[in-house]
C-alpha cells in the first residue's frame, strides 16, 4: 500500500511540475499581409489576435484553424480584434464555423461605418459576438490565465501611468515629425497590449499609426523595453516611428508582412538602428525591397508570391526561465534568446 502511495505521489508531483514548466507559445499565421497571431498561454488558454482576410476559398480561416490544431486547441478562448479592417477581421465568420470562439474583445464601435465594407464586417462582428463581447479601455487586463496582458492603447487613448520600470524621458522625441492625418482612422483605434510571462515581454499594437504611437513614448516612455515586438501595421512606414521603436528596444522584431505589403527599406533601417536589436524575423520576403535589405532567408517563413505560398508559420516558445526560441517552420531553423 505504501509503495502505491509513493508511486501515486511521484506521479502527482511529476504532473504538477510538467504543468508548471509549460511554455508560452505564439504562432504568427501567414495571412499574405493580413494579421493573425495565436497566443497559447502555459495553462492552455488561448487568445487569437485578429482573423486576417476573407477569401473565396477561406484560405486564412483554414490556416488559422490548422495552427490551432497544431497547438492542440479545441476552442479559442478569446478573440481580440484590434480594429475592424478587412485584413484583421475578414476570416472571422468562416473561422467561427471551424472552431468555437468563447469571448470577443475589441476597441468599441467602429468609427468607419460610412464605408460599406467596414460596415458589413462590423455588422457580422456584432452578430457573432452578441452576448460574448467586451470592449477594452487602456489600462484593462485581458484575462488569459498564466500570463499578464495589459491593454496599453484602445480607441485612440493611451495608458496614463507608466508600466513597471518604465517612465523615462525619451530623448528621440525632440526629432519627431508628425505625419499627415490617417485616411483609415480605425487604424488609430487599434487595441495595443503588452504581454508579460515572467521576465519575458511581447508587444502588439495592431495597426496604430505614427502620430498615435507618440502617445505611449513621448515625452516619456510609458512602455519600457520589450523582448519581442510584432512590427506595427505589417511593417509599414505609416507606423514604426524611430521614437517608438527605439524607446521599446526589442531584441527580436517579427514582421507580419506580405510579399507586396510591408517591409520597406526605411522600416528595416529604423529597426536595425534600435539599441539591442538582434534579429528581424519575417512572415514573407518583401518582394518590393532589395533582397539584401530583407533578413536572412532562414528567418523568413515564406519566399514567393501569394499564388505560390503554402502559408508557413513562425513560432515562438517561451520557457518559464525567460529563455525564448523563435522557429521558422519552413526551414526548421531556430534561435534562442534570453529575456532582458
Amino acid at each position: 500500500m505504501l509503495t502505491k502511495l509513493l508511486v501515486a505521489g511521484a506521479l502527482f508531483c511529476t504532473t504538477l511540475l510538467s504543468a508548471a514548466s509549460r511554455n508560452l507559445e505564439i504562432y504568427w499565421i501567414d495571412a499574405e499581409g493580413g494579421a493573425a497571431t495565436l497566443i497559447v498561454a502555459p495553462g492552455g488558454e488561448s487568445m487569437l489576435v485578429d482573423t486576417a482576410n476573407r477569401t473565396p476559398d477561406d484560405r486564412d480561416a483554414k490556416r488559422i484553424f490548422a495552427a490551432a490544431q497544431q497547438a492542440g486547441l479545441k476552442k479559442i478562448d478569446i478573440l481580440l480584434t484590434t480594429h475592424f479592417h478587412a485584413d484583421h477581421i475578414g476570416a472571422m465568420s468562416a473561422l467561427a464555423k471551424l472552431i468555437p470562439i468563447e469571448m470577443y474583445m475589441d476597441h468599441g464601435p467602429s468609427i468607419e461605418l460610412a464605408r460599406p465594407q467596414v460596415a458589413a464586417n462590423y455588422k457580422a462582428y456584432e452578430e457573432l459576438s452578441a452576448g460574448k463581447r467586451k470592449s477594452l479601455k487602456a489600462g484593462d487586463r485581458i484575462p488569459l490565465k498564466g500570463v499578464d496582458v495589459e491593454v496599453v492603447m484602445s480607441a485612440g487613448e493611451a495608458i496614463t501611468k507608466a508600466l513597471k520600470g518604465a517612465g523615462a524621458k525619451n530623448a528621440a522625441c525632440a526629432d519627431f515629425k508628425e505625419h499627415a492625418a490617417e485616411q483609415d482612422p480605425d487604424n488609430d483605434m487599434s487595441v495595443g497590449f503588452v504581454l508579460k510571462f515572467g521576465k519575458f515581454d511581447f508587444i502588439d499594437m495592431g495597426d496604430l499609426t505614427w502620430n498615435y504611437e507618440q502617445k505611449l513614448v513621448c515625452p516619456a516612455n510609458l512602455i519600457g523595453t520589450v523582448d519581442v515586438y510584432q512590427t506595427t501595421h505589417h511593417g509599414l512606414e505609416r507606423s514604426n516611428s524611430p521614437q517608438f521603436v527605439w524607446a521599446i528596444q526589442p531584441t527580436v522584431a517579427v514582421m507580419n508582412n506580405g510579399p507586396r505589403k510591408g517591409g520597406p527599406a526605411s522600416v528595416f533601417e529604423v529597426l536595425r538602428k534600435s539599441p539591442g536589436l538582434e534579429d528581424i524575423w519575417q512572415g514573407h520576403l518583401a518582394l518590393g525591397t532589395a533582397k539584401d535589405v530583407n533578413s536572412d532567408e532562414k528567418m523568413i517563413a515564406n519566399l514567393g508570391p501569394s499564388a505560390d505560398c503554402t502559408g508557413n508559420l513562425l513560432k515562438l516558445s517561451v520557457a518559464p526561465d525567460g529563455q525564448y526560441t523563435m522557429t521558422n517552420v519552413r526551414t526548421g531553423y531556430s534561435k534562442t534568446y534570453k529575456s532582458k
